[in-house]
Parts: structure tokens; C-alpha cells; sequence
């Protein structure tokens, strides 16, 4: 088999992948002048696409693979991970096969599929970097960290990023960092979307408290650790309050964990705790206690 053969059988295998992949594949015209892209999320017509993108919650229309375009309603939203649920008057759509998070490596080739119009478009390139969980400018949390080099095509955000047998790895975003080819991993997608689905938005744990990061003096630092988070603000009537937390207190540690900066408080409240009870522990006055508080939901 001669090399221009090979790279002939490879290029009709990599056209397959997208088509296939495309059929997953919508247009979102949600924003005033120009479309954006959506995933078919399930066949009865759950669509997936990027929040900022959906600026209006009326005459929403999505533009499905054959040109058929059907009306959309907003199921719900997620700003701070970019996610909007739509849900299209269609049936019998078809949903991308989703890659496992660990199949992905660097160096990986990727499709970056979108469908600014009638028909989808693909650019390639290769995945550039992975990392670990990562939060937004908002504070939403990303599973994973997916960086590409894919040119971004017209009406690319809330297309489908694919790898090279067209398993999906995520949804393309601009919205997540601004000038960083970025993808919502497929893990991030499905579980903020079955959280739209289930109770119309993402609940997130909250107590009503402000802090701020604060050094512990050297008889504390050397059984708590160097520093906690100091209260500075208690919501009247909130979760905190009501659990006895007061302005001052120092909490070093949220169910034994450390709570060295506010990411660690947010990060347990984001485990799905509403409604379940956290124990915290305080220095108040340099006396030692625990504070049980049940997390409310925001």
C-alpha cells in the first residue's frame, strides 16, 4: 500500500468522523446577528449550548443537520459555568457517543465542529494541554482542563469538540478564557445540564458568610496550620446565623479538612451539601470549638 493511499484512507476516515459527529451538531440563534452552535444533548430534543450566547429567552431557534430549523424554548441556565439548556420541538435527534475523560491525551488530534449555518463546518488541531479541575472567572467548577489549537471558525462556541473516531470531548467555548482555545469537558457538560434538567439552574451550597484569608498567630498555626478564614460578614437569618457563627470567628477546618483560602469553603460547598449538615471548626477568642451549620442552597 502506497503512502498516498494511506493518507487517502486516512482523510476519508477523519470526513466519516465528522459527519457522523456533525448529526450531533446544531445552530443556535438565541443572540441578535449572529448564530451560534449547540449539542444534541438527547433525541426528544435536549440541546446543550453556551450561556453566553443565549442573550434572549424568546424566539429561540435551532437549525438542526438536514436544514430543518424548529423553535427552542430556555430550559434553563448556568452562568457560572456557561452552560444553557434548550429544549427543541423535534424528536429523534441524534446525541454524540462521548469519549472517557481518560482516553484524552496530549498530542490527541481534535475536530472543533460547528454550524454557523445551514451546514456543519471542522477545523483541526491538536489537543495542547490537559490539567486538573479548574474554576471560572465566575466561580463555576470545570472538571478538567482541555486547551486546543483549533482555529475557531465562525459560530464555533457551544459546537462539539471531537477526536479523531468523532467521540465527543467537550464543548467548544470562548466564554471560559479569553483568548485560549477551551473546551467544557464531557463531564463538566453532563453534570451541569442533568442539574438544569432536574431543578432548572445548578443549586450550590451556601452558608452567608463572608471571609477573608487571615494569619493564625504561632500557638494556633501549630495545630490548625498557618492560616484560616476570618468571618467578616454574617447574612441575618442565613444558614451561619442560624448555627451560631458570629463576625470574628476564625474557621480553620470544614468537615477536618484545611480552610487555608475562600476556595476551599467554596469547593465543599459545591459537593452537592445542601440540606446536609458541615461542621466547622472555629477559633473564637482563641478557644477552639465546632460549629455544626446546615448548608442552604443559593
Amino acid at each position: 500500500m502506497s503512502d498516498k493511499t494511506t493518507i487517502h484512507e486516512l482523510s476519508n476516515g477523519f470526513a466519516a468522523a465528522v459527519e457522523a459527529a456533525g448529526a450531533s451538531v446544531v445552530r443556535v440563534e438565541a443572540r441578535h446577528r449572529r448564530a451560534s452552535s449547540g449539542i444534541v444533548w438527547s433525541a426528544d430534543g435536549v440541546i446543550a449550548t453556551a450561556d453566553h450566547k443565549v442573550e434572549r429567552e424568546e424566539d429561540i431557534r435551532v437549525g438542526l443537520a438536514g436544514g430543518r430549523e424548529v423553535p427552542a424554548t430556555l430550559v434553563g441556565r448556568d452562568p457560572r459555568t456557561d452552560v444553557a439548556v434548550l429544549r427543541a420541538e423535534a424528536t429523534g435527534l441524534a446525541a454524540p457517543t462521548w469519549a472517557a475523560d481518560a482516553d484524552l491525551k496530549v498530542g490527541h488530534l481534535a475536530f472543533a465542529l460547528s454550524r454557523p449555518g445551514k451546514d456543519v463546518r471542522a477545523s483541526l488541531g491538536i489537543v495542547c494541554a490537559l490539567g486538573e479541575g479548574w474554576r471560572t472567572h465566575a466561580g463555576g467548577r470545570i472538571d478538567r482542563w482541555i486547551e486546543t489549537d483549533v482555529v475557531h471558525q465562525p459560530g464555533f462556541t457551544g459546537g462539539l469538540l471531537i477526536d479523531a473516531a468523532g467521540r465527543g470531548l467537550g464543548m467548544d467555548d470562548a466564554g471560559l478564557r479569553r483568548g485560549r482555545g477551551l473546551a467544557l469537558p464531557a463531564s463538566t457538560l453532563r453534570r451541569v445540564v442533568e442539574a438544569i434538567l432536574a431543578h432548572g439552574g445548578v443549586r450550590r451550597g451556601y452558608l452567608g458568610i463572608a471571609v477573608q484569608p487571615v494569619r493564625l498567630p504561632e500557638s494556633a498555626a501549630a495545630a490548625h496550620g498557618a492560616t484560616g478564614l476570618i468571618v467578616v460578614a454574617v447574612q441575618p437569618g442565613g444558614p451561619a446565623e442560624q448555627a451560631g457563627l458570629l463576625l470574628g470567628d476564625v474557621i480553620v477546618a470544614l468537615d477536618g479538612r484545611p480552610a487555608a483560602d475562600p476556595g476551599a469553603l467554596q469547593e465543599i460547598l459545591d459537593e452537592d451539601r445542601v440540606g446536609k449538615e458541615i461542621a466547622l471548626s472555629v477559633l473564637r477568642g482563641g478557644e477552639a470549638r465546632e460549629v455544626r451549620a446546615t448548608v442552604g442552597a443559593r
